[in-house]
């Protein structure tokens, strides 16, 4: 019976002696989706909760549902350049970082590990990372997480939700920037307001129906800045923006930087919104219309970030080499 070569694993030998692994497409597809199928039923306690936040709280953390989605099409997109990496020299050394990343996890499952560690989702989360690198490492080999690594680590960065404990580290002085910038932000059109910690108080001209003076409008920063978790999803957008549409290292970590600015920029002009909306209407304070000032103020924020990549792109030029001269030549065909 012939062997089917296009799906069978060719087995060799390289120039050090150590065995290589060619494998055709579809049973690079088939092999893959067998691991992920393996690698979901080992971490589907993490995985469930996972889907539990996003669920619960869809304006933070719902972004984390598509990102297995983007990491899948990164890979697909680099297809091409894998197949050309073949053939495959499986590290062995991969399997202590599985075993490691297992051990960590299970060490972090409620029940078994330290209090301290167990409650700490995250702490799952890098368990599962240091497995899916290792499992990847150990099929795959050195060469080809040249293209791997960043799915991996976008992987388990951006599809994970954060503590409290770590999130407000930022949160808390990202709200003072915006209480002050929207602050002086409302000082500048001309309304009467003041500030008192992170609460910005309002104070509206004229009188209701009985002729009393309106009451001042207190506008919570703390409150209306929830969506500043929004910043994760912000950064995990120009991360993916950073990585396909630039070059060079350096200009991608530079854009990446630029989305701190820009994300605290928009939340200032948010919480202006905010505060010339509450003078109209006291109710746009809370409640979830600062949610959805949220969502339409992500709207000239993507476009600013896409001008910054454009503007970053351009620091570099590549200019086209010079064509080269042409020799005359006698007719014996020598220069």
């Amino acid at each position: 019976m012939a062997r089917d070569m296009t799906t069978a694993p060719l087995k060799s030998t390289g120039p050090d002696g150590r065995e290589t692994v060619e494998i055709s497409q579809r049973t690079l597809y088939v092999g893959l989706g067998v691991m992920i199928a393996v690698l979901a039923g080992a971490f589907s306690y993490f995985l469930v909760s996972q889907v539990e936040y996003a669920i619960d709280s869809p304006d933070d953390w719902g972004h984390t549902l598509l990102v297995p989605a983007i990491v899948g099409w990164l890979v697909y997109r680099d297809r091409g350049r894998l197949q050309k990496m073949q053939p495959f020299k499986p590290a062995w050394s991969g399997v202590f970082l599985v075993i490691f990343g297992l051990a960590f996890y299970l060490t972090a499952m409620p029940g078994i590990g330290p209090k301290w560690l167990m409650i700490h989702h995250n702490a799952r989360a890098v368990g599962i990372g240091v497995t899916i690198f290792g499992t990847v490492l150990t099929i795959f080999g050195w060469r080809p997480m040249r293209l791997l690594w960043f799915p991996i680590a976008y992987l388990v960065i951006f599809s994970t939700t954060y503590t409290d404990g770590i999130l407000n580290v930022i949160t808390e002085r990202l709200q003072d920037i915006s209480a002050r910038g929207g602050f002086f932000l409302l000082l500048l059109m001309g309304v009467d307001v003041d500030l008192s910690g992170n609460a910005i108080t309002l104070f509206p001209n004229g009188n209701d129906a009985s002729g009393a003076p309106l009451e001042p409008i207190p506008l919570n920063v703390a409150e209306a800045c929830s969506g500043m978790r929004m910043l994760v999803a912000f950064m995990a957008l120009g991360t993916l923006m950073a990585y396909v549409g630039l070059k060079f290292w350096w200009q991608r970590i530079l854009l990446i930087g630029l989305g701190v600015p820009v994300a605290v920029i928009v939340n200032i002009l948010r919480v202006g919104t905010l505060g010339v909306l509450s003078l109209w209407d006291p109710g746009f304070s809370s409640g979830q219309f600062h949610t959805f000032i949220g969502f339409v103020w992500l709207v000239p924020a993507f476009m600013c970030f896409l001008g910054l990549m454009n503007l970053v792109s351009r620091l570099v030029i590549d200019t086209p080499d010079a064509p080269k001269k042409s020799v005359p030549q006698d007719q014996g065909g020598r220069p």
